[in-house]
């Protein structure tokens, strides 16, 4: 149940993340939270598996600040490959 808590917590400041990288437009308002929310359940399955309590810090940690890291720097690198695309097609059909 507790992953529960690390989810949520992890898709919230997703959300904040969306508006707080630059190009928003480029990218769907759900992809940086989803893959916050996704990169969070992994990492918590993962550590738990591996034997962190639910009562570690780290546990914490890394399944909510570095998801959201995670998903962060996904969504730059995904948003700066969009504007790429973008700007080489533009080039192309002479716009």
């Amino acid at each position: 149940m507790y992953i529960l808590l690390a989810l949520i917590a992890a898709c919230a400041l997703g959300i904040g993340v969306h508006y707080l990288l630059p190009h928003r437009d480029l990218r769907g308002v759900v992809v940086v939270p989803a893959m916050a929310t996704a990169a969070s359940a992994i990492v918590y399955t993962v550590m738990q598996w591996a034997g962190v309590g639910q009562d570690s810090g780290w546990l914490w940690l890394a399944s909510i600040v570095g998801a959201v890291a995670l998903a962060g720097v996904a969504g730059f690198a995904l948003t700066a490959s969009r504007h790429r695309s973008d700007a080489a097609k533009r080039a192309a059909l002479g716009i």
